[in-house]
């Protein structure tokens, strides 16, 4: 039986809906931090490649309803904004952190979040409960203020030169607010809603590639023990460049029906790849650090590239897709975010010019 698929799409929303107490699932702006406390910071956040701070792009809240610990569950997921860091299947450019918590916690109310009435004024902050001090240009943990007026912190001094050439050195020791302007190293912020994916061209899907997979094995059993070893790899070739086109046809055929989809949630079932090529084995995911087995739990799409303002002709993040996963036990660490695994698969050239 297969897992169910819950899809997710971008809606522009009251921003205190995309507040931590309100357990936002979205994309861009500030991170709205589930846990206060272990917050990653640098170097948990730094671009493997380039070392720079990286930017906040989704955060998928998925509590586990058979798990006391994780009544509440967000992950968390940053990427590097250097164009050239995007190596072809290269994925030390992007990490991911999950929080956990259960429902009685220091942080949060036991009931829910009322659905439409909006929060009191004290609800109107990025975290629920005030002390941590963030990084005015990207939402991490920042103890580095401004020497000057001492009103803003950050995270380094990268994003202090950000905030300075963007507006602070107008606003410093001035009466000018520095929330007033958006930070200019944030992705666009939109709430990701989600909806179950349609099951019955689920399982066509799934009937289409296991007969597809039979055909295959019949054709490759009657290869003839007379043909040359020029021609057998001939054969090869042509096998593997049928299997690409067919793995990339199957990707286009199963998000055709909802073409606007940038988060695909499955925990524990599988990614749908754009490629045949740079799939991971199950020796390439690493163990979580409890020992536990990782599984997969949610993959980000290419549409998303379209809403974040970065595709242009010219060199820029991109990704066919972002696989995550993470503990299949959800481990409880305590007062601190798990760093679980990130698999980046690229479109294959081919595609690339084809699209």
């Amino acid at each position: 039986m297969s897992s169910e698929v819950v899809l997710g799409f971008l809606e522009e929303v009251e921003p205190w809906r995309l507040l931590s107490p309100q357990f936002p699932s979205k994309v861009g702006g500030k991170p709205a931090w589930l846990s206060q406390r272990g917050l990653p910071g640098l170097p948990e956040v730094e671009c493997e490649k380039c070392h720079l701070p990286m930017a906040f792009l989704v955060q998928v809240y998925a509590p586990l309803s058979d798990q006391d610990q994780c009544f509440h569950r967000t992950l968390f997921l940053f990427c590097c904004k250097t164009p050239e860091c995007y190596s072809h299947n290269d994925s030390r450019c992007m990490k991911v952190f999950r929080s956990q918590m259960p429902r009685k916690n220091d942080f949060y109310s036991y009931d829910p979040p009322p659905e439409d009435d909006p929060p009191s004024e004290t609800c109107h902050s990025v975290l629920p409960v005030s002390g941590v001090k963030l990084c005015w240009v990207c939402g991490c943990p920042g103890n580095k203020s401004c020497s000057r007026c001492h009103l803003v912190t950050y995270c380094g001094k990268h994003h202090q030169t950000i905030h300075w050439k963007h507006s602070h050195k107008r606003e410093c020791s001035s009466q000018e607010s520095s929330g007033v302007a958006g930070s200019p190293f944030l992705f666009p912020e939109f709430e990701l809603v989600t909806e179950p994916e349609d099951q019955e061209e689920n399982s066509k899907d799934t009937e289409t590639k296991n007969k597809e997979t039979e055909h295959l094995q019949i054709d490759t059993s009657d290869v003839s023990l007379a043909e040359s070893l020029a021609e057998a790899e001939l054969e090869n070739m042509a096998m593997h460049e049928t299997e690409e086109t067919k793995v990339f046809q199957r990707f286009k055929k199963r998000i055709a029906p909802e073409p606007h989809q940038v988060v695909r949630y499955s925990r524990g079932g599988l990614p749908v790849w754009v490629s045949a090529q740079h799939i991971p084995s199950d020796e390439a995911i690493p163990l979580c650090t409890c020992g536990s087995k990782r599984i997969f739990e949610f993959q980000v799409m290419p549409q998303l590239l379209n809403s974040l303002g970065v595709d242009s002709t010219e060199a820029s993040i991109d990704w066919g897709t972002v696989a995550i996963f993470t503990c299949s036990r959800s481990c409880d660490t305590g007062d601190h975010y798990s760093a679980e695994f990130v698999w980046k698969q690229d479109f294959t050239a081919e595609q690339s010019h084809k699209d």
